[in-house]
């Protein structure tokens, strides 16, 4: 098993298909709309935690406007790493998303998983009510 699908399988957001057959779609997209919401939330906190050391920075000895610069750029470090990873996880859900209806009866969300390819990029579901099969693409 390579580095990152060992990652991907260990993480609360990993492979689509191992999502939907876990949970079922339509609480695979509300978990992952909770997850990144909730780094979104980290975003917004990390970018007033940057501003307090912004603000802690006045004055003070240089070694503790020192610490200060430390920790507006370790808050924005975070903070760049979570608006990031709210980004990826919105898009990623929504893109599944816009592709969760049947082509045929149009019931939206309601399908198994089939398979996927060797890259976990396309994940192929059947419908549960009218069995035609599609692929949905990440």
């Amino acid at each position: 098993m390579r580095a990152m699908d060992f990652l991907h399988a260990r993480s609360a957001n990993g492979r689509l298909a191992d999502g939907i057959r876990r949970v079922g779609f339509r609480k695979w997209y509300e978990r992952e709309l909770l997850s990144s919401h909730a780094h979104m939330i980290l975003s917004v906190l990390s970018v007033v935690a940057m501003l307090a050391s912004f603000e802690a920075s006045r004055g003070g000895s240089l070694l503790e406007q020192l610490a200060d610069a430390l920790f507006v750029i370790v808050t924005a470090l975070i903070g760049w790493w979570s608006m990031r990873r709210f980004l990826f996880l919105f898009m990623r859900a929504e893109g599944v998303a816009n592709q969760a209806s049947c082509g045929d009866c149009g019931e939206y969300g309601r399908f198994r998983v089939v398979g996927e390819n060797g890259d976990h990029s396309e994940t192929q579901v059947r419908c549960r009510k009218c069995e035609h099969l599609w692929t949905i693409c990440l």
